[in-house]
């Protein structure tokens, strides 16, 4: 018998042989065309090969594809289980030609491998051509020697392939095995085609053409080869099992089911054994590819695959989680040829247990309310549309696990009813939202949304990948395209491209296409997992359903990444240096910098700040990883991870932590770990370096630190140096003196400074000849009036107040003319007059002959200003007009 992994490196083995490259399996994600959900053949990582987009250093590669089948139109999620082919997850091996070889070479190398390297016997096996195909019929009859019994022309389009309604296309061939009369069905072509007697297992396309338009087909200059054998067909060929689920990996995983359950694995709920087994690795390789379960998109798919496991395990008795017990041996079985199952094991094991968790609680209410509503109904019966959506509103039930959980009872579900009822409630929130005042200012957003469904997010695992537009929005209002030169808004199914949320600024980048280059400058988030792109047109057009291509600013999204883990490393270290009421209280991560704001009652210290970056530099030299987990809300909390100031938490949260120290009950715990959506660096040592560029106050009891990274960072402290030995160099010092001998020029400038005021305020009251200002008398009171320059305004009271000692008693009037010609003016009465004069009144004429107005302080001394320092001896003119006044009616 062959193992599954011997069949795959005996095929991978055997086409390197014959010059092949061995090619690593793409991701279940592709990355080359958006118009797929999943990964679903060999030859999707080749797509723009095959078109002629894309070069390659080899033009013969061969792979051992991994694929999923569970969502849009290449579903086979309803099957898997009850048949004995159908798969969510199957591997594809596959040989491909790009323009070198074609049908002759194709065809003698699958004759070769089959019937030499895996022994197949040759009467057992019969091919199909596409019925005008003559040339494979007669390579067929030349290589196999095969009798035109053997070699079925089929006119349909089962064998013809195409990529889509244009492109590359051609024809098939598809090889079979007859597994014997045992197995009722007939061969291809004849009446009884879909039993399982006769097996396809390995179809070679023959890529000829290009379909230009629905109706006219051209030849291709350089034609190719595309192939596909399904491994779990060819292994249970190979170990003489009637169903994939039989051959040894299944097996294996299966007998594993069966004796955590207690269950026979071959007995009446066989259907469940193989339907945890399938899903198990569907599940597992979509999170070592970076997805989550999620209720939108790519994350729905992995969470209905999930659950339909798991409500299979409940239903084998299962009286704990089972799903995340099972990924230990699924790794000892494909860890050595798909090692991103290796690394992320524990990761899927987490999100497996975190996911069974949770829906163990859902199962159990929403099936005590199916079986109150179904108790009535009998075999034959249907369910209301309305109940089973009340199921899926109320306790996350997809409609698929309603009807799942009733196929037993042979109950269907009313369909119609079910969607007639999501229709309803997505039209009482469009009028809820309407009428939401402010925000209804947006219904733009909730309306697309509705349209076009969430964004999927590609970003925390690729910086490029390709997608479709789904909808653009210019002036407030959806358009069909936008030209060049236009602003706009671009919405697409799919993007790399991470929204500016939880203080983190969103990317900036480009999208490109044939002809198509735009611009993109912003990217935010509208009702939640709306991903807005704001776009330029630089050339060509960009039009709705468009297949586009994506690339983020690599240097601008590295440098947020490390500006955004600092901040975390920066968050921690303020707790160890400041103390634990130290929490986030905001954040800005952008490429150039990032602050901190963070509740503290007082400035920080020059150690405590020197303190706070050794630390977040010490666990940037240890270079470690930063994990990124997916956790329960519930059990992030009680691990210690802290939530981030304005960020909305669901009942699933990324959690991501980075460094480690010692624990105090000993072993290791990480540094830093706090919940965060967040793009980050993927170890400690890519922030390069944190520096501190600033600390100051925000508010009562908030604190904001600033920060640079990496290459900032380094720029920043070489500038800070320059200018540091330019100092030095100007002070004629040695840069270690700098600080002190600016110091000691500072005091000195004091001081000159000091000695340089009293100089002018001296001079500007009449030199230091006499200690007695010269003064007048009007109407029986001493007035001192005098205009001054070169004197500061704020040094106005006090020459105000020394004139006024030494005049004894009477009315002081200065005015100062300011170098911008505005002018101050004081007035200052001395106590004995205090009763009859106020200085208020005095300074309000002086103010108003400035051309300002008013004027305040108190009756012995009052200060105003005004525009006009022209005007200064007219100012003091008319105080000392209004002191004859108001001197003369006090006497009488």
């Amino acid at each position: 018998m062959s193992s599954v992994n011997a069949i795959r490196s005996t095929f991978l083995n055997f086409f390197r042989d014959a010059g092949h490259e061995i090619v690593p399996s793409s991701s279940l994600v592709p990355r080359n065309d958006p118009t797929l959900m999943f990964t679903n053949a060999g030859m999707v990582q080749f797509k723009n090969v095959f078109t002629g987009v894309e070069k390659r250093p080899y033009n013969r590669a061969t792979t051992s594809q991994k694929c999923v089948r569970a969502g849009g139109k290449h579903n086979d999620l309803d099957n898997v289980g009850y048949t004995a082919r159908h798969h969510t997850f199957f591997e594809m091996l596959g040989n491909f030609s790009f323009g070198d070889y074609f049908k002759a070479d194709a065809i003698e190398l699958a004759w070769t491998l089959i019937t030499k390297q895996f022994d197949l016997p040759k009467d057992r096996l019969l091919v199909t051509v596409y019925h005008d195909d003559d040339e494979a019929f007669d390579l067929w009859r030349k290589i196999a020697g095969f009798p035109e019994s053997k070699i079925i022309r089929i006119p349909t389009s089962d064998n013809f392939w195409a990529m889509g309604d244009t492109g590359p296309c051609g024809p098939c061939s598809e090889i079979f095995f007859d597994q014997g009369d045992k197995l009722w069905g007939g061969p291809p072509g004849s009446a009884d085609e879909d039993g399982d007697r006769f097996l396809e297992f390995w179809n070679l396309v023959f890529m000829q053409y290009e379909q230009v338009t629905p109706g006219d087909r051209s030849p291709l200059p350089r034609p190719s080869i595309d192939t596909g054998m399904g491994l779990e067909r060819m292994a249970a060929i190979l170990q003489g099992v009637p169903s994939n689920y039989g051959t040894d990996m299944m097996r294996r995983l299966i007998e594993t089911v069966a004796q955590l359950t207690g269950v026979d694995p071959d007995g009446p709920q066989a259907a469940s054994h193989r339907i945890i087994a399938d899903h198990l690795r569907a599940s597992s390789f979509l999170v070592a590819d970076g997805v989550d379960p999620s209720n939108e998109g790519r994350g729905y798919v992995l969470r209905r695959i999930m659950r339909r496991a798991m409500r299979h395990a409940q239903l084998l008795g299962a009286r704990e989680p089972l799903m995340w017990r099972l990924v230990p041996g699924l790794v000892r079985e494909m860890g050595q040829a798909f090692p991103e199952l290796v690394a992320a094991e524990e990761r899927i094991a987490e999100i497996l247990r975190l996911e069974e968790t949770r829906f163990r609680v859902t199962l159990a209410r929403g099936l005590s309310m199916l079986e109150d509503e179904t108790r009535t109904l009998t075999p034959g019966a249907t369910l209301s549309g309305d109940v089973a959506f009340r199921l899926y509103d109320t306790f996350g039930f997809p409609l698929d696990l309603t009807q799942e959980a009733l196929r037993a009872r042979e109950i269907k579900v009313d369909d119609a009813g079910f969607a007639s009822a999501m229709a309803r409630q997505k039209a009482d929130a469009r009028k809820a939202w309407s009428g939401s005042g402010e925000a209804a200012t947006e219904t733009v957003w909730f309306g697309l949304k509705e349209d076009v469904g969430a964004t999927e997010f590609l970003g925390y695992g690729t910086e490029t990948a390709e997608g479709v537009i789904t909808a653009l929005v210019r002036d407030g209002q959806p358009v069909e395209a936008l030209s060049a030169g236009e602003n706009g808004f671009a919405l697409l199914n799919q993007t790399p491209f991470y929204a500016e949320s939880g203080g983190q600024l969103g990317d900036t980048g480009t999208i490109t296409g044939p002809g198509l280059r735009v611009r993109v400058t912003d990217t935010r988030k509208k009702l939640g997992d709306l991903f807005v792109h704001a776009v330029t047109v630089e050339d060509g057009r960009l039009a709705k359903r468009a297949a586009v291509e994506l690339a983020v600013d690599h240097a601008r999204r590295g440098a947020i990444r490390a500006n955004h883990s600092a901040t975390h490393l920066l968050h921690e270290a303020l707790r160890q240096v400041l103390g634990p009421h130290v929490a986030q209280k905001g954040s800005l991560v952008g490429p150039e910098r990032l602050r901190f704001d963070f509740s503290h009652q007082k400035p920080m210290t020059d150690a405590e700040l020197e303190a706070v970056e050794n630390l977040a530099n010490a666990v940037v030299l240890r270079n470690e990883p930063v994990v990124t987990r997916l956790m329960g809300i519930d059990e992030a909390r009680a691990s210690g991870a802290r939530a981030l100031f304005g960020e909305k938490y669901g009942d699933e949260v990324r959690v991501v932590s980075m460094g480690t120290v010692e624990n105090e009950g000993g072993g290791a715990k990480p540094y830093s770990i706090e919940l965060c959506g967040g793009t980050h660096a993927s170890r400690t040592g890519n922030i390069g370096l944190v520096t501190l560029v600033g600390e100051s106050a925000v508010s009562a009891g908030v604190r904001r630190l600033e920060a640079k990274t990496g290459d900032a960072a380094r720029q920043h402290l070489n500038a800070e140096s320059r200018r540091l030995q330019q100092a030095a160099a100007l002070l004629k010092a040695p840069a270690d003196t700098v600080p002190e001998r600016l110091a000691t020029l500072v005091e000195e400038r004091r001081r000159l400074e000091r000695d340089l005021g009293e100089a002018r305020k001296r001079l500007a009251m009449g030199g230091g000849g006499t200690d007695t200002p010269a003064a007048r008398d009007v109407a029986g009171v001493g007035f001192f009036a005098r205009a001054v320059t070169g004197v500061e305004m704020k040094d106005l009271k006090g020459l105000a107040d020394e004139a006024k000692g030494s005049l004894g008693s009477g009315i002081v009037a200065i005015v100062g003319v300011g170098a911008d010609g505005k002018a101050g003016v004081v007035v200052s009465v001395t106590k004995d007059l205090v009763g009859r004069f106020n200085a208020v009144d005095f300074v309000r004429v002086g103010s108003e002959a400035l051309g300002g107005k008013g004027g305040g302080g108190r009756p012995d001394m009052a200060q105003a200003g005004g525009p006009n320092g022209a005007a200064a001896e007219a100012a003091l003119e008319a105080i000392g007009k209004a002191l004859e006044q108001a001197a003369t009616a006090t006497a009488a």
